[in-house]
């Protein structure tokens, strides 16, 4: 029986109040929930404040660079698609650095969970704007205003994620379910997570969000997977934050359609030597 205790791990050294408090504790209940083993679990992730979160839990971990965690997290599944694939960032991190990988991933449709901490600003340096900071948002940086923001929710379905979700860090039981539904997912599973950084954002504070988050569960009439549905919440910002599952379609995972998985995860596959010898032979 697997419980919380099971996934502790080094004592955080995020600053007093910041969100990603709440996400650690959401990603750990979700599996727990799930009666997933640490062992069964891999973290990966890059660098940032959000890219310390495996460290704070226990299940294997690879810390790979500013950006790079996808390119990471899909080669491991692809070697052993039986491991339970989180990777985890920021909105820097991953809608900056890591913005090309991000649209890949999105339309081989891996079958890996991504956990985005978006804390609309780049918190680990100091306060600089991100991809998401809001429009006019003043910095270090942006002086006179950040540019316009980028959508991540809109972006994701145009260009044809599967599971295209939004979670709110103050609110632990809905987000962890919202995790648990993307690790179940078949496919890849984007979940921006709204994290209010107390440092460094004063405008996307925990009441400036609760304040305005919603639930699309308790829309009457929601459909997710209705494109056009699913398009018109992606573009709510402000007044009104849908928070849940914006869009969910079904289609074949990345490493369901490679043949050389047909025989089983490839850390389980017998090494022919001579076809190697061979392959090499090609190269002389």
């Amino acid at each position: 029986m697997v419980n919380m205790q099971d996934y502790a791990g080094l004592r955080p050294a995020w600053c007093p109040g910041c969100g990603n408090f709440g996400i650690l504790r959401s990603v750990n209940k979700a599996l727990v929930q799930m009666g997933l083993r640490p062992h069964e679990v891999l973290m990966v992730s890059g660098i940032g404040q959000a890219g310390k979160l495996p460290h704070y839990s226990r299940a294997n971990v690879f810390n790979s660079l500013h950006g790079r965690a996808l390119p990471v997290a899909v080669g491991a599944k692809l070697a052993n698609p039986g491991l339970t694939v989180l990777v985890v960032g920021g909105d820097g991190d991953g809608y900056g650095e890591g913005g090309n990988h991000f649209l890949h991933a999105l339309r081989r449709n891996h079958d890996v969970t991504y956990l985005v901490h978006d804390n609309q600003v780049y918190g680990l340096t100091k306060g600089q704007a991100s991809p998401t900071s809001d429009e006019g948002f003043v910095t270090r940086t942006t002086p006179e205003g950040a540019g316009r923001a980028i959508n991540p929710m809109g972006l994701a379905i145009l260009t044809g994620g599967t599971f295209v979700a939004r979670g709110f860090a103050g609110d632990i039981d809905h987000l962890s379910t919202v995790i648990q539904r993307g690790i179940e997912h078949k496919g890849f599973s984007l979940i921006d997570i709204l994290q209010p950084c107390v440092s460094f954002n004063k405008k996307n504070t925990f009441r400036w969000y609760q304040e305005r988050v919603y639930k699309l569960e308790d829309e009457e009439g929601y459909d997710p997977t209705d494109k056009r549905q699913a398009w018109a919440k992606a573009e709510e910002w402000g007044d009104r934050i849908p928070v849940g599952i914006l869009y969910r379609h079904e289609q074949p995972t990345f490493e369901e359609q490679q043949p050389a998985l047909q025989k089983g995860p490839l850390v389980t596959q017998d090494i022919e030597p001579i076809r190697a010898k061979a392959l090499m032979e090609e190269f002389r």
